[in-house]
């Protein structure tokens, strides 16, 4: 009997940190600032998430292109998916190394115009989700 409650107490363990942890950021472009604002996504947020994906400390990442309307009020969603919750647990951390030596050879983020990343975008909501279950591999 605690070989079978300890068997299904791993399993249950196993099968939790083996759920894929994905981070949706909701985006408004502000002022019209489309083009700063993709610029700034492809050569700044996606070089990061490349680099995270070749180092395996991400999943996967995506950035969409939608249209703001009265009920949603952004029009970009970044999507970055972690394997599990250790992976996840580990991103800010992975992140800031990644960030820190892209500083050291770049000299900080790249921009289009001189526009300052608030000037051109603003956060509408963040959110963590948990995927239950999935048809994606």
């Amino acid at each position: 009997m605690k070989k079978l409650l300890f068997l299904l107490v791993s399993l249950s363990v196993g099968s939790v940190s083996a759920q894929e942890v994905s981070i949706f950021d909701f985006v408004k472009t502000v002022d019209n600032n489309k083009e700063e604002l993709i610029y700034y996504y492809e050569n700044n947020w996606k070089i990061l998430r490349d680099i995270a994906l070749e180092r395996d400390f991400i999943e996967s990442y995506e950035l969409l292109i939608t249209e703001a309307d009265s009920t949603a009020d952004f029009d970009v969603i970044l999507i970055t998916r972690y394997k599990n919750e250790k992976q996840y647990q580990q991103g800010e951390e992975r992140f800031q190394q990644i960030i820190k030596e892209r500083n050291k050879e770049y000299g900080g983020i790249r921009l289009l115009n001189e526009l300052k990343p608030g000037e051109f975008r603003k956060n509408v909501f963040h959110k963590i989700t948990r995927t239950k279950f999935s048809s994606l591999k």
